[in-house]
């Protein structure tokens, strides 16, 4: 690829190709705080690229491979060629890292313990996770959870926020305009905006620390809470981890371990003013 990069996001690097300058210009301006890794060599390569030589030029159309790709993935547009890129990253991820049990997941951390959000696309985990990342928690992640198989602490993965449609005034009030990324406007998800870590969660993207509280957010309804059971918890967790089957065993006796030790709770939230209410309140009742 004529226009590349090499970034290191939590434990993973990637080397990411394009065709086209401007999605490697977006990366460099929002990932610029990162560690510089040049030459290094990466764990995973993303490319971007024409899905024909003419659509390089008239309407210019990508189609996101790398180490790892999915042959019936539908083209994007140049326009959303940032939000190709992070799909590329988080495919590569997906497909393929084996280090530690990857959970669909967001989390931060607090006092030196974490909190594992996961639930469905919409549910208000990412934003969940930016807004308290804005109010004295560290963020660790949005998108993956690094769940280390031996020692049982959540890694670090603070790439990007992305946030979606209604999420992204609501951040964008909280942190400014100048760690918001541009406007995706009318992707496949609607509206699309990423937000920049803190520099603290940058910073130390190199430090784990041991889960202490796992919720399942759900977004759009009357505030309300209730304990889960491990059945239900184990089984949520197993169907949001994209390498669990891959990993077998030490897989199943981690996130075995996880469940006995990390106490559950589903919270419904009207507001995310009302969750983060609901969160120091289960916080403070955890210590």
């Amino acid at each position: 690829m004529k226009h590349a990069l090499t970034l290191r996001i939590g434990p993973a690097t990637f080397r990411i190709g394009a065709a086209w300058p401007q999605p490697i210009a977006q990366l460099q301006h929002l990932y610029a705080a990162y560690p510089d890794v040049r030459g290094q060599v990466a764990d995973f390569t993303v490319r971007l690229q024409p899905t024909s030589a003419l659509r390089r030029w008239v309407r210019p159309s990508i189609f996101i491979t790398g180490d790892h790709g999915l042959a019936d993935a539908a083209p994007m547009s140049l326009s959303h060629g940032l939000l190709a890129a992070e799909m590329g990253m988080n495919l590569q991820m997906a497909l393929g890292w084996r280090r530690h049990l990857l959970l669909h997941a967001s989390s931060v951390e607090k006092d030196g313990r974490v909190l594992v959000m996961t639930g469905e696309s919409g549910s208000g985990k990412s934003t969940l996770a930016a807004l308290l990342g804005e109010r004295g928690w560290r963020f660790m992640g949005d998108e993956f959870a690094l769940l280390d198989l031996d020692s049982g602490a959540i890694l670090p993965f603070p790439r990007l926020v992305s946030l979606k449609n209604r999420a992204i005034d609501v951040v964008a009030d909280a942190v400014g305009q100048a760690r918001m990324g541009p406007l995706l406007a009318a992707t496949a998800k609607g509206d699309i905006r990423h937000m920049v870590p803190r520099a603290d969660a940058v910073a130390r993207m190199g430090e784990g620390a041991m889960p202490a509280l796992l919720l399942f957010p759900r977004f759009g309804h009357a505030p309300d809470m209730r304990r889960v059971g491990q059945g239900e918890i184990f089984m949520r967790l197993t169907q949001a981890s994209t390498n669990y089957v891959a990993l077998g065993e030490p897989a199943f006796a981690a996130l075995t371990r996880f469940v006995r030790q990390v106490p559950a709770r589903a919270i419904d939230f009207p507001t995310g003013e009302d969750a983060i209410a609901m969160v120091e309140r289960l916080w403070e009742e955890r210590a």
